[in-house]
């Protein structure tokens, strides 16, 4: 499996799941590995708008969010 560039960093990860070890294993193992990051809400953010764009309580199954917020930017 292939490791999204973003998880190592990724403050959602690294601060705000780690209360909920089981829940971050499912997000990460559904958006993060096996390359299908482009699934993730939190990537798709960062790939378009960069890093500081991404809201810190996006979580990574919202990609119906980040479409929205993306067609508020164009």
């Amino acid at each position: 499996m292939s490791e999204c560039e973003c998880l190592p960093l990724c403050p959602f990860f690294n601060d705000k799941m780690k209360e909920k070890p089981a829940m971050s294993q499912i997000y990460k193992k559904r958006y993060c590995l096996g390359g299908e990051n482009e699934k993730c809400a939190r990537h798709t953010i960062k790939v378009a708008l960069g890093s500081a764009n991404v809201p810190m309580d996006l979580y990574p199954n919202q990609i119906e969010k980040a479409q929205e917020l993306l067609a508020v930017r164009k």
